[in-house]
């Protein structure tokens, strides 16, 4: 009897015989996708090197991943609900997958973003109807277990993928951090396939397309105006022409929500002060960590010389502390709440990111950066611990929808940030760049950790116990 003929002959109440080994094969998916942004960083200098690529278009490498991976998040996940999670988990990683041979391929700008773009909407679709598949193949205490290895694929990701990324680039070139994906993609394809079972339809109705394409276009607009800024300064015709753009793309997308038929995101939940706070949270945190492995990496190898893989070796440490303050933080919310840890780790963070400023050097780099990691950390568990306070458990599903989307925004924005910050030395690939592009760009983070952490103050409720 072949696995998907015993998914059918088992009593329906009975779990699935083959549940571990799907959440395993889910789990490894899942870390693809993670990887896919930490990985692509330390690749970065000696991708734009040997395609001749230039400041823009390396931000549009992490960015356009990130961007296209948000955007569509939601729009996965109601696919998912529509037409059952196993069909749209096949086709987003069939979508990846391909997409990731045909970046590796890639010899200039044009296949290499379109193919990065590709790759975000695979894993938009492959995210959360995967998510999807892990809740409802296990129930009570073996469902906790399942999540709890789901959260960890997170940090697990960030630490393994600047490892990786070294390695790679370091040995066979930067063209396998994305073919290394294509033979993993088709054995857990086929996998997959085999073993995952048919799981019902969850809703019924239609994919909110307009709302998808409005958000991902004003988003997009306002990427491309953080990074023209940094050429041609933000008070520049096109640049305010695409801010404003952007600006009135998210209130065309409020309005048409509002609307909408099946709606793909509930702004009813945005009303509430502590879904705010810990979207802001997400997004701050992620911009601010995105920035830092974007900005290291080219510090480290263009400006100090260093290799790829060592420039992964010395992120080690960023990667790491980032997973033992992210442990650390759920014990400490429990007792204080999460407006005190959170306003502390963002002044750790401020603090952190301005050692590169003050010292100059590798070592006053990874100082101060895995400072910051240290604070960062723990404000990925405030943020969700915040959005989800007081969230009636049919709500929880789309509130964490909303929370993945702008941990996705903020990672978008915060490349597009610091590249346009340090423009001048990342833009200069010589061995002799001045660090000044540097020093304004790691000026640039301290004063959003800064910044965030007043506001924080403010927007996360008092008590959050």
């Amino acid at each position: 009897m072949s696995d998907t003929e015993s998914t059918t002959t088992r009593a329906p109440d009975a779990p699935h015989q083959l549940r571990w080994t799907a959440l395993g094969l889910l789990g490894l998916a899942q870390l693809m996708l993670i990887l896919d942004v930490t990985v692509v960083a330390i690749a970065l200098p000696d991708m734009g090197a040997e395609l001749d690529l230039d400041r823009a278009a390396l931000t549009w490498v992490v960015s356009g991943y990130a961007l296209t991976f948000g955007s569509l998040m939601l729009l996965g996940g109601r696919a998912a609900d529509l037409f059952g999670p196993k069909r749209v988990v096949l086709a987003g990683l069939a979508v990846f997958t391909v997409a990731s041979l045909a970046a590796g391929f890639a010899t200039g700008a044009p296949l290499l973003l379109g193919s990065r773009i590709a790759q975000g909407a695979g894993a938009a679709l492959l995210s959360p109807a995967a998510l999807s598949v892990v809740v409802r193949l296990f129930e009570g205490d073996e469902r906790n277990r399942a999540l709890g290895i789901w959260s960890a694929l997170g940090g697990g990701g960030a630490a393994l993928g600047v490892l990786l990324g070294g390695l790679i680039t370091a040995g066979p070139g930067w063209a396998w951090v994305f073919f290394v994906n294509v033979p993993v993609g088709l054995i857990v394809l086929v996998s997959l396939a085999r073993i995952l079972p048919s799981l019902p339809r969850a809703a019924t109705g239609s994919l909110d397309i307009p709302g998808a394409v409005l958000v991902a276009a004003a988003t997009g607009a306002l990427i491309y105006a953080l990074i023209r800024a940094g050429d041609h300064g933000w008070l520049d015709l096109v640049t305010v022409s695409l801010a404003t753009a952007a600006a009135v793309g998210y209130a065309a997308f409020a309005f048409w929500q509002r609307r909408a038929a099946a709606p793909l995101m509930d702004l009813r939940l945005l009303a509430r002060r502590p879904v705010v706070a810990g979207t802001f949270v997400i997004a701050v945190t992620t911009a601010l960590m995105v920035g830092a492995f974007f900005l290291g990496s080219f510090y480290l190898q263009n400006l100090r010389g260093h290799g790829a893989l060592m420039t992964g070796v010395l992120f080690l440490p960023v990667a790491l502390l980032t997973m033992a303050a992210a442990a650390a933080a759920g014990r400490v919310i429990g007792v204080l709440g999460a407006r005190l840890p959170a306003v502390l780790s963002l002044a750790v963070a401020a603090a952190g990111f301005l050692v590169p400023v003050l010292w100059s050097g590798t070592a006053a780099m990874v100082t101060g950066v895995s400072v910051a990691a240290a604070g960062l950390g723990g404000l990925f568990v405030v943020a969700s611990a915040t959005a989800l306070v007081g969230v009636a458990p049919h709500e929880a599903g789309v509130a964490s929808g909303i929370v993945s989307t702008f941990h996705e925004f903020g990672a978008s924005a915060g490349a597009a940030a610091v590249s346009s910050a340090a423009a001048t030395s990342i833009a200069a690939r010589t061995g002799v760049q001045s660090a000044s592009g540097f020093d304004e760009a790691f000026l640039v983070a301290t004063g959003l950790a800064a910044v965030s952490a007043v506001i924080v103050w403010w927007l996360i409720p008092a008590k959050q116990q």
